[in-house]
């Protein structure tokens, strides 16, 4: 009886924490390399002039909002992290689209939330411009990506069952 609810839940979350786990470790992976290599506010060309590393810290939520927000942040991250996994446990066993959907938000979350606990603000280093048009956006890391592809997947995910 136990070993059969044991692997239910493995079943249920178990694509969830693989896919925020690849998340976590392409993250970190390439937050730690950039502050090895890129002293803060150094830049290094990639795809010159479009895209460029450029070593950031944020203390805020993405492109900067709410700066000097770790602890609320922290705290926001732990609560939706958490119900990430009580929803995943409560979804049908076929539903593979939001599980994926939901491991790439839950990995960006702990991206993030890794680097806050770590050291009180968080690594970015993405910098993504179209010189032409005026366009700069705003320096990201590889958890915002996770977490925006989520985000999106879910959108699309709801879209398709609304029809």
């Amino acid at each position: 009886m136990q070993l059969q609810k044991i692997d239910s839940v493995v079943k249920r979350i178990g694509l969830l924490l693989v896919c925020a786990g690849v998340a976590i470790v392409i993250d970190q992976l390439s937050k730690r390399q950039v502050e090895r290599t890129l002293a803060l506010g150094d830049s290094a060309d990639f795809l010159a002039p479009y895209l460029t590393w450029t070593h950031a810290q944020n203390t805020g939520a993405a492109f900067g909002m709410l700066q000097n927000g770790s602890i609320f942040f922290i705290i926001l991250g732990v609560t939706v992290s958490a119900f990430i996994v009580y929803y995943t446990l409560r979804l049908s066993l076929q539903d593979m689209p939001t599980r994926l959907a939901l491991g790439c938000v839950l990995g960006g979350i702990l991206g993030n939330l890794i680097d806050r606990l770590r050291q009180g603000y968080v690594t970015d280093f993405i910098h993504f411009q179209i010189p032409v048009i005026g366009f700069d956006f705003a320096v990201f890391n590889g958890a915002d990506s996770f977490l925006f592809i989520g985000v999106v997947l879910l959108f699309l995910i709801n879209l398709k069952q609304a029809k």
